[in-house]
């Protein structure tokens, strides 16, 4: 169904209006998960989040700013968490690996061959396991605010075990009491620097967006999640966000998976909103970055691409291949590994074999022609 949705701003913004084609596909367990396409150009896919509703968030002056930017230049698709928004509601389960098979069916449904994907937040896992399950798929992997381990995957569990505890003991206390003050945990957590007004529109999201329950079961999920292998194995150049001071995800959980993801490259927004708003200064410097990355030309689709893929390189083998295009000696690499020389070569060599290719030369340009060399940070 297409529907006309006028967003306001408040007395001193414009209006705008949104025209989105929004759609329900069966998921793998049968659940209806409810999707919107907005705009026209490439493809841009940002997988799911909590607290979304498709109607709702072009209303949202919260949501509705994204909806307008990302969807600027591209064809912006976007879709409600199971459990959430137009999606079911009471789903059989809210495990991760239903998450990412719930993007898998969206993208599927579309007919979405290759695209650029944006994950934030609990989205931020969701994305990158696509990415590495799907990398003939993804053409750029944005990331904001998002992590690789789950709460009670990180150190001093302890210490994280009480805080969680404490936050699914207040999500139950406040569906069952119907009291906002419960709700107000999340906005302050996600959006410190809220005004009143914007305080008072994540409040409504929260309440009809989804129930209690869901967001309990979906939080425990988040709190177990750990994609750190999966993160080593993505190959789309990957841009990470993450404000300084974000005080939902640590900013050194951003620095983690930039460490992690080879092609990715770290950039800090003095900001600590987790949920960027578009009143604050970040965002300007967020949307400028974001779209100076999408529009850098996706050479992985390319012959040169299909044949590193091909070649079935293990991640140490694919790892030694960037180093050697960046154009790095062995001895060096060695280093940097913290490898031996010797392996060092016994790995060049299988690599070599591996991709029909006799020499250094010629692997330098079939990386860089990959689009495998990217600055990190």
């Amino acid at each position: 169904m297409r529907l006309d949705t006028q967003a306001a701003f408040g007395a001193a913004r414009l209006t705008m209006r949104v025209s989105q084609d929004i759609q329900f596909f069966r998921a793998h367990d049968g659940i209806r998960i409810a999707a919107s396409t907005i705009g026209t150009g490439p493809p841009l896919v940002r997988a799911s989040q909590p607290f979304s509703h498709l109607e709702i968030n072009a209303q949202n002056p919260i949501c509705a700013p994204w909806l307008r930017e990302l969807s600027r230049n591209h064809s912006y698709v976007c879709y409600d968490h199971r459990g959430f928004g137009l999606s079911d509601r009471s789903p059989p389960t809210l495990l991760f690996d239903s998450w990412v098979s719930d993007l898998e069916v969206v993208t599927n449904s579309l007919g979405l061959e290759r695209f650029a994907l944006f994950g934030m937040g609990h989205g931020g896992p969701v994305a990158i396991a696509y990415a590495a399950r799907f990398p003939e798929r993804v053409s750029h992997l944005v990331l904001l605010g998002a992590y690789a381990r789950g709460k009670l995957r990180q150190p001093h569990q302890a210490t994280q075990r009480e805080e969680a505890q404490l936050v699914l003991d207040l999500i139950r206390l406040g569906g069952e009491r119907e009291n906002p003050a419960f709700r107000q945990l999340f906005g302050a957590m996600l959006m410190p620097g809220r005004t009143e007004e914007q305080h008072h529109w994540f409040d409504e999201l929260e309440r009809v967006s989804s129930t209690p329950e869901s967001v309990s079961a979906l939080m425990e999920a988040a709190y177990q999640i750990d994609v750190s292998t999966l993160a080593e194995e993505v190959q789309a150049p990957t841009l990470v966000f993450h404000a300084r001071d974000d005080a939902h995800i640590p900013f050194d959980e951003g620095r983690n998976l930039a460490a992690l993801i080879p092609s990715a490259r770290l950039m800090p927004l003095q900001s600590s909103n987790h949920m960027l708003l578009d009143t604050e200064p970040a965002w300007p410097h967020f949307l400028s970055e974001l779209r100076e990355f999408l529009a850098t030309p996706d050479t992985g689709s390319g012959l040169a691409s299909r044949i590193v893929r091909a070649a079935g390189l293990t991640q140490s083998e694919y790892e030694v291949l960037r180093l050697m295009a960046k154009g790095l000696d062995n001895q060096t690499i060695a280093a940097d590994l913290g490898k031996s020389e010797k392996t060092v070569r016994n790995q060049i060599s299988a690599i070599f074999s591996k991709l029909d290719i006799g020499t250094r030369a010629e692997a330098i340009v079939l990386a860089r022609e990959a689009g495998i060399v990217r600055s990190t940070i």
